[in-house]
């Protein structure tokens, strides 16, 4: 005697609830772009802040004192745009030279 099962996935029960979006508020485009920010801190030197974006994102000196510039006197500074995954590895390699990093959705 034979058996055969079926292997494939029920299908979706759809619901009036399911099929209705009332807003998009809390949807997020996968492509929205992120940014990576620097924070002022008392700790460290403009010079090494300088020579971090230097060292890590290959920025040439004139833009990495503008930079650090705006961390100094704005309190912050955008210094990287891009996709969430890139914007996160951003902040943690930033925190790991010491610097005040985090990452947001770009406005």
């Amino acid at each position: 005697m034979s058996t055969s099962l079926s292997l494939a996935p029920p299908a979706p029960v759809r619901s009036p609830e399911t099929e209705e979006v009332t807003g998009t508020d809390d949807l997020v485009a996968p492509d929205v772009p992120w940014v990576t920010i620097v924070w002022n801190d008392p700790v460290n030197l403009m010079s090494y802040v300088t020579w971090v974006f230097e060292t890590y994102f290959g920025y040439p000196r004139p833009k990495a004192e503008k930079l650090m510039m705006d961390v100094h006197t704005k309190g912050r500074a955008v210094v990287s745009h891009g996709p969430r995954e890139s914007m996160e590895r951003d902040a943690e390699s930033l925190q790991g030279y010491g610097l005040w990093a985090t990452f947001e959705k770009d406005e």
